[in-house]
């Protein structure tokens, strides 16, 4: 049980690592805000089961947490998404080069 719990722990880094990536190296906000929602969330609850699994008395609370994290994570973003797009704030529109 340790070794499946420790994979979801690396698993669950690597996608926060993944989502940390994508805000840095992504060209205009709205894709930094998917990116950092979307790969942060998938990494949070992978992180959370696998100390649910190391640790099986905590299970209540981690799943309060994972629940917190699955309501609040979307709305936040679009919220978000949404006050850029009122603010005025650009879309990317560069194209890539051509062959």
């Amino acid at each position: 049980m340790t070794l499946i719990a420790d994979a979801f722990l690396i698993l669950g880094a690597l996608f926060c690592f993944l989502g940390a990536l994508g805000v840095v190296r992504m060209p205009d906000v709205y894709n930094r805000i998917q990116a950092g929602t979307k790969a942060v969330t998938l990494g949070s609850l992978a992180l959370l089961l696998g100390v649910g699994l190391h640790h099986p008395d905590w299970w209540p609370k981690l799943l309060a947490v994972g629940l917190f994290i699955l309501l609040t994570n979307p709305i936040g973003s679009s919220t978000l998404a949404r006050a850029f797009y009122n603010a005025g704030v650009p879309v990317w529109n560069k194209r890539r080069p051509g062959p």
